[in-house]
């Protein structure tokens, strides 16, 4: 009868430290998880920030100005345009040129 009260209570007692053990992973998982959720959170926001940023420095009137004053660009008109033909050589303009599309490109 002893032999199998020392057996059932070593039995106890490994499945008691079976259940502490699975506790302590479920816990800690469950913080990673958490930690995990608001690191998600956090790159959403941020990527959100971003995106507007992304939208306000990709004005088309942004872009023109910079254009203009940093890379001292101007606008193409019929005057300083030239049209290279097939054999290569430039004509003078013959139809007026079309404007640039102002739709600025993400």
């Amino acid at each position: 009868m002893t032999r199998l009260n020392v057996l059932l209570v070593l039995t106890v007692l490994a499945s008691a430290l079976v259940l502490v053990h699975s506790q302590y992973e479920s816990r800690r998982l469950f913080m990673a998880m958490e930690s995990a959720r608001k690191d998600a959170h956090r790159l959403e926001i941020e990527r959100d920030r971003l995106l507007v940023e992304r939208r306000a420095q990709a004005t088309p009137l942004r872009v023109e100005n910079i254009a203009r004053q940093q890379l001292q660009m101007k606008t193409a008109t019929p005057a300083i345009t030239q049209y290279v033909n097939l054999s290569g050589k430039a004509s003078a303009p013959v139809a007026p040129v079309a404007a640039p599309s102002r739709e600025a490109h993400p």
